[in-house]
């Protein structure tokens, strides 16, 4: 069965966590595709990951996880019938990315004083201040030879490695926190206790004709279905519903 999923964080953290994964997944394919065409959308992407590093201690929090995924990897190392290779691995990789995080403490900095990406961010803040017109440094930038943009892409990209590798890492381990249950409810409502979960992940079957709205914290959450309506946009659902959950 086909079916479309739905994330939902319940801290600030991993509100964060979240966003700036999808910012990278845009920044990466606009960079391997033509930038030409979807300049817009990567830098759009990079100055709010820029933004978004500035604003919250992203390395703190990521260094914190990943120490404790390392303290657990190392407890769960003593379990019978575990996946000695993989446990490596993972122990490995999450050993590394901690060192990376400490020694480059502000490398994606670089970014924020760089002279081009500076003036152009300048201009991306104002509604409708990045066209053609209002940007002569950013048309001469696109009319560089395609090696040329492509090496400079990837310096700058090269600067957020060591942050998009850490928050692949300890997203990926978050979200193994727990399998998918089947769930079904007589009104399109649910909720439950938030204790000691940090995501909530849903998958609807894609035939459905109704998507869940989440509301909630640490301490509880609710789930309410939705159903499209060309009068007001969406209306509550209140029919029975089935959909699957996992609670990380």
């Amino acid at each position: 069965m086909t079916t479309i999923l739905y994330e939902h964080p319940l801290n600030e953290r991993i509100r964060n966590y979240l966003k700036l994964e999808q910012l990278f997944k845009q920044v990466d394919s606009c960079a391997g595709s033509d930038i030409c065409i979807n300049h817009q959308v990567f830098f759009n992407a990079l100055f709010a990951i820029i933004d978004t590093l500035e604003r919250s201690d992203i390395r703190g929090d990521l260094i914190k996880d990943l120490e404790k995924l390392q303290q657990n990897l190392v407890i769960w190392s003593q379990a019978p019938n575990i996946d000695t290779s993989a446990l490596e691995t993972n122990l490995k990789e999450t050993v590394g990315l901690v060192s990376q995080l400490k020694v480059n403490s502000q490398t994606w900095f670089q970014l924020k004083e760089h002279k081009l990406l500076a003036s152009l961010k300048q201009r991306f803040a104002i509604q409708g201040g990045n066209s053609s017109f209002d940007l002569p440094q950013l048309q001469f930038w696109l009319h560089q030879p395609t090696s040329t943009i492509t090496a400079e892409i990837e310096q700058w990209l090269a600067l957020l490695n060591y942050i998009k590798n850490a928050l692949a890492l300890v997203l990926k381990f978050i979200r193994q926190r727990a399998e998918f249950k089947c769930i079904e409810t007589e009104s399109g409502f649910y909720q439950d206790s938030g204790e000691g979960l940090l995501l909530l992940r849903i998958k609807v079957a894609q035939s459905a004709q109704y998507y869940p709205t989440i509301s909630g914290n640490k301490f509880r959450y609710s789930i309410r279905f939705m159903l499209p309506c060309e009068e007001s946009g969406r209306r509550y659902s209140k029919q029975a519903t089935k959909f699957q959950l996992a609670r990380c």
